[in-house]
């Protein structure tokens, strides 16, 4: 199923929430190999989740990689890339030019017309209490050509994430569906830093993240994550 090129597979998740919202082609599949839907409906999930883990691992590094060398090139400063080496600092990418200085948090997606990200509590908390923090959408080709960089309003993730009811739990990780208004173009908070020659793609001045995604509404899930979307 991974790998038959069905097209709602990718976007299991959303559309098939119950077994009786499995698709027909899953349903014969199942009844071929003699599963119950609820079954099938399990083997969907876990199918999609290891598929989906392996796919944001390896679209989250070379997100982080192409804004790396975009930033290099294109800030007047120095760039490292922190999380190479530690992923507790609630961040990927520390940049610092004179008085000014930038802490981004990057999530990285190969998909038009659903933006769909995982937060950690660590980066969350960081947030808070970081003035400097902020969180970076990239978007790649299918080839991992970077074509859309864009910043996601502390606001608006302050106002999405899920709250803690009691002392006894927290959550630890969770999903945000971002709809495409929200994100802006670029990265303001470089603005400052940005040499002359610096590319569009940071200016904000092409590659918005303007496309409707499926759904049309703005959720948060309780979910395990990595540095990218989906």
């Amino acid at each position: 199923m991974a790998h038959s090129g069905v097209p709602w597979f990718q976007d299991a998740d959303l559309l098939v929430r119950r077994p009786d919202e499995l698709p027909e082609d899953a349903l014969r599949a199942a009844e071929t190999l003699g599963l119950t839907d609820d079954e099938a409906y399990a083997q969907v999930n876990a199918l999609w989740g290891k598929v989906n883990t392996e796919e944001r691992s390896r679209i989250g590094s070379a997100g982080e990689l192409a804004l790396l060398e975009l930033l290099s090139e294109s800030a007047e400063g120095r760039v490292e890339h922190v999380a190479a080496w530690s992923d507790g600092y609630g961040y990927d990418i520390f940049v610092d030019a004179h008085l000014h200085s930038a802490h981004l948090e990057v999530k990285t997606t190969v998909r038009r017309g659903r933006l769909t990200i995982y937060i950690s509590r660590n980066e969350y908390e960081t947030m808070l209490r970081d003035p400097a923090w902020e969180l970076v959408t990239v978007r790649l080709t299918p080839e991992l050509k970077l074509t859309a960089v864009a910043a996601v309003p502390k606001e608006w993730i302050a106002g999405h994430v899920p709250s803690d009811r009691t002392v006894r739990g927290r959550w630890e990780s969770c999903r945000l569906d971002i709809p495409p208004e929200v994100p802006v173009p670029g990265i303001p908070s470089l603005a400052p830093i940005l040499a002359d020659t610096a590319s569009q793609l940071l200016r904000g001045e092409s590659g918005a993240y303007g496309e409707e995604q499926p759904g049309g509404s703005a959720n948060a899930r309780i979910s395990g994550g990595l540095d990218s979307c989906v």
